[in-house]
């Protein structure tokens, strides 16, 4: 049987902490931040949890 592959964009995307949770960066960061108020803009900033309800699939991805 062929070895699993990671998919390379879940790889990139995604840390897993030392107790095995699964972090991820949050969306709406990239550009046009002029018109985003500081408040949403620092809380866009810090790194959010996976839901549980895709975190198996997403443990798939990156071979675990």
């Amino acid at each position: 049987m062929p070895k699993m592959k990671t998919d390379s964009g879940a790889k990139k995307r995604i840390k897993i902490t030392g107790s095995g949770r699964l972090r991820r960066r949050k969306a709406f960061r990239g550009h046009i931040m002029e018109k985003k108020s500081s408040v949403r803009t620092r809380r866009l900033g810090k790194e959010a949890d996976i839901s549980p309800g895709i975190e198996k699939n997403i443990k798939r991805m990156l071979g675990l």
